[in-house]
């Protein structure tokens, strides 16, 4: 499958760099040709005379070396290849990647590029679990960039926990998908509905019901789900976030309108309702602006419940999304209250968080979630929201995967 692709590895710095060496040769083995760039951070864990003995080719390391640039130069070292393949990526790589620095060969050569671009990361549990580090992980997803690993267990520090390189196995493997299909796009020629923000239920022409929602972790998932290649439609309720990268976006206020605009948007393989949709709205909306009583009574409202969209698309008689996924916003109890939800609104995974006012999670830019199946209940570490929307982005892939199998 990689016979005469053309592979530019670049190579951090990290204890990791050692598996390198090996990911040359199995590269080689599967018949594609391996130039490589090694970082001065990565020469402090393997050799260039290693590291080109087994490329079988120079192995570049110096963005001002005048042989080089006079004999390929970066700008065509980084364009004859088929695909640069970074491993390890270090935080301090993925960091400049993000935020376009070139300060030398291998990040002069990732700007440079206009060729796909793979990242291996590998580094400590709490560089990885960092909220910068996350951020820059985001952006460089959105930006197209596919990401393999990083896997769970003992550092070679000694800690524990997500930052170790994968293996080399699952290394060839990501890349042999890339060339037999969109790069890192699993979810390509799906579509997904997701839900996101409050929604303002109108009291009189200035007042509205509404609640605390920003809409970050639904939008957040709208563009991890684009940078897995599904093609989104993001139902949104009023929030003051731009749209994700690839990501159609329909503006609504409230409940009513957003089931609307769902089931317009219907049919669809994937649906995550995130928004935190009002219960109720108030009967009679008053064409004018209620005034004061002179006697200081207040005024009476009488409400009425607003459509359950989650529901409606789990027991959709005809259009149900093949996988429906809903959010429960709990403040106590969170998960006996998150289970009987899943169970009463018929959708196949709830994602359960407190958001009980002493987390911050409400409007904050982290989440602390558990996802409850029929299998049983499953609780993520605290991280970045973009950090959870990855994770159940690559969840929901493995899902349509394993179903691809069975089928």
């Amino acid at each position: 499958m990689l016979q005469a692709k053309r592979i530019l590895l670049i190579i951090g710095g990290g204890i990791a760099a050692y598996k390198s060496l090996d990911l040359i040769r199995r590269l080689q083995d599967e018949g594609a040709q391996v130039r490589c760039i090694l970082t001065k951070a990565g020469a402090q864990f393997v050799t260039p005379l290693a590291v080109s003995s087994l490329s079988q080719d120079k192995c570049y390391t110096d963005l001002f070396s005048l042989t080089d640039e006079a004999e390929m130069g970066h700008i065509r070292l980084s364009r004859e290849a088929d695909l640069v393949l970074v491993a390890p990526a270090t935080a301090d790589l993925m960091a400049k990647m993000a935020h376009g620095l070139a300060n030398d060969l291998a990040t002069t050569a990732l700007l440079a590029t206009d060729k796909p671009v793979m990242v291996v990361p590998a580094m400590n549990v709490e560089m990885w679990a960092h909220r910068a580090t996350q951020r820059n992980m985001a952006l460089l997803q959105a930006d197209g960039i596919a990401v393999v690993g990083p896997e769970s267990g003992v550092m070679a520090c000694g800690e524990v926990g997500a930052g170790r390189m994968s293996d080399v196995a699952d290394i060839i493997a990501a890349v042999k998908t890339h060339f037999s299909g969109p790069l890192g796009r699993p979810l390509s020629g799906l579509h997904a509905v997701v839900t996101a923000g409050p929604t303002h239920e109108p009291i009189d022409p200035v007042r509205y019901i509404a609640n605390r929602s920003s809409g970050k972790q639904g939008y957040a998932i709208a563009g991890a789900l684009a940078a897995l290649g599904a093609r989104v439609t993001l139902v949104s309720g009023p929030t003051h976030l731009p749209t994700p990268k690839d990501v159609d976006r329909v503006d609504v206020e409230q409940a009513v309108d957003m089931l609307s605009a769902v089931e317009k948007a219907l049919p669809a393989d994937i649906a995550v309702c995130v928004a935190a949709v009002a219960d109720w709205h108030v009967a009679g909306e008053n064409g004018q602006k209620i005034k004061k009583e002179a006697s200081g009574a207040p005024p009476s409202i009488r409400f009425a419940e607003n459509p359950d969209i989650l529901a409606t698309l789990s027991q959709h008689p005809t259009r149900r999304p093949a996988l429906v996924v809903g959010f429960a916003a709990e403040t106590e109890h969170v998960l006996d209250h998150a289970t009987r939800k899943r169970q009463r609104k018929g959708c196949d995974w709830i994602i359960a968080n407190d958001v009980s006012h002493q987390t911050g999670i409400m409007g904050g830019d982290e989440n602390l979630v558990t996802l409850i199946s029929a299998d049983g209940a499953e609780q993520w570490a605290k991280a970045d929201k973009h950090a959870v929307a990855r994770q159940l982005a690559t969840r929901i892939a493995d899902w349509f995967d394993h179903r691809r199998k069975d089928s």
